[in-house]
């Protein structure tokens, strides 16, 4: 069975690269992010293959807007099957609520498992320069990471996106059963590309994530199987 831990990204504009990469890692990964660049490219079409292969999806679409806008957007997606579904926690408590809530309704009344919704805190890329720019000097940026995780929780999502270098505190203070997914993963002697705050595979884990988001370092691998192989191994040995 694989390790459903790691989550690959399909940074694709296309279907066949995306459809060309899974089929490449084959058994070994069944859990794959799809993002904006793929989901704006193909359309519906790449997560309804991934699931008739009976791989996982998290559609990572990092919805923000009003309330029920969130949520009708989320409902609609939920009916493709995707696993995990994302908003920005930056759009609020009630926006976070009410995608929850309804997300959770629409999925009884239609007889389906609701996936798992989690919020995303503050994107890995940002570094302390951008943070400062945008305003935020004066607020740590860890403990707004961890302010944004408790008020997901509080709005009844089951988790959070964030950096791995905030997978502990998120972990102490959100306790066991909270979801931690975290992008910014580079395995020793990676290039850490346009991420700010990363970690190795194996410290993201002792630390409490509980999914590894991993794109380039297995996409742009000269053996991109051995690249994956390679993180499995680490993470399976914590």
């Amino acid at each position: 069975m694989a390790d459903e831990r790691l989550i690959v990204a399909l940074d694709f504009n296309n279907f066949e690269d995306a459809k060309n990469l899974v089929d490449t890692l084959g058994d070994d990964v069944i859990f794959y992010k799809v993002g904006m660049e793929l989901f704006y490219s193909v359309g519906e079409r790449i997560v309804e293959w991934l699931k008739s292969q009976n791989k996982k999806v998290f559609l990572d679409l990092k919805l923000n807007d009003i309330p029920n806008t969130v949520a009708g957007g989320l409902c609609s997606l939920m009916h493709l099957g995707a696993d995990i579904l994302n908003v920005h926690a930056s759009g609020g408590f009630t926006m976070m609520k009410t995608a929850a809530d309804r997300l959770h309704e629409e999925a009884e009344k239609s007889g389906i498992v609701c996936p798992k919704l989690i919020a995303i805190t503050v994107l890995t890329s940002i570094d302390r320069d951008d943070w400062n720019g945008m305003g935020y000097d004066k607020i740590d940026m860890t403990q707004q990471v961890l302010h944004f995780a408790k008020l997901a929780q509080f709005a009844g999502l089951d988790g959070v996106v964030s950096s791995p270098q905030e997978s502990k505190i998120i972990r102490d203070q959100c306790g066991e059963n909270f979801l931690i997914v975290t992008p910014g993963i580079r395995p020793a002697g990676s290039d850490i590309d346009d991420q700010s705050r990363v970690s190795l595979p194996s410290y993201a884990i002792r630390d409490g994530a509980n999914y590894l988001v991993v794109g380039r370092p297995i996409r742009a691998a000269e053996n991109p199987k051995q690249a994956a192989l390679d993180i499995l191994k680490e993470i399976g040995e914590v």
